[in-house]
């Protein structure tokens, strides 16, 4: 596993983390945000969506990488739009380091 890796499953965990959490913000049970999921959940089963597959970065848990797309997916087209942005940026950022490591 490369870092690049590592960072894009550390970013994709934290944000399944904060999207679960909004199930029961402020001590509220949120039937929207559960319908969201479940809506997110079905469309990245039914079409195959998988971020992971995306990433190319292997799952050996069939459909798992599905689900927690489904989870992402929930949260709308700008934020995932904001976690690619974030994802490419970190892949940049690496790159531009071993770049200037080889130069030396």
């Amino acid at each position: 596993m490369s870092i690049v890796e590592l960072l894009a499953i550390a970013t994709i965990v934290e944000s399944v983390w904060e999207t679960i959490k909004m199930v029961g913000k402020n001590g509220k049970f949120n039937w929207d945000r559960v319908g969201a999921l479940v809506v997110g959940v079905l469309i990245a089963f039914g079409t195959g969506t998988d971020i992971f597959q995306l990433l190319e970065i292997p799952f050996k848990i069939p459909y798992l990488g599905s689900f927690l797309t489904g989870l992402l997916m929930s949260r709308g087209a700008n934020f995932i739009h904001e976690l690619f942005k974030a994802l490419n940026l970190g892949s940049e950022i690496l790159a531009a380091r071993k770049s200037s490591q080889q130069i030396k």
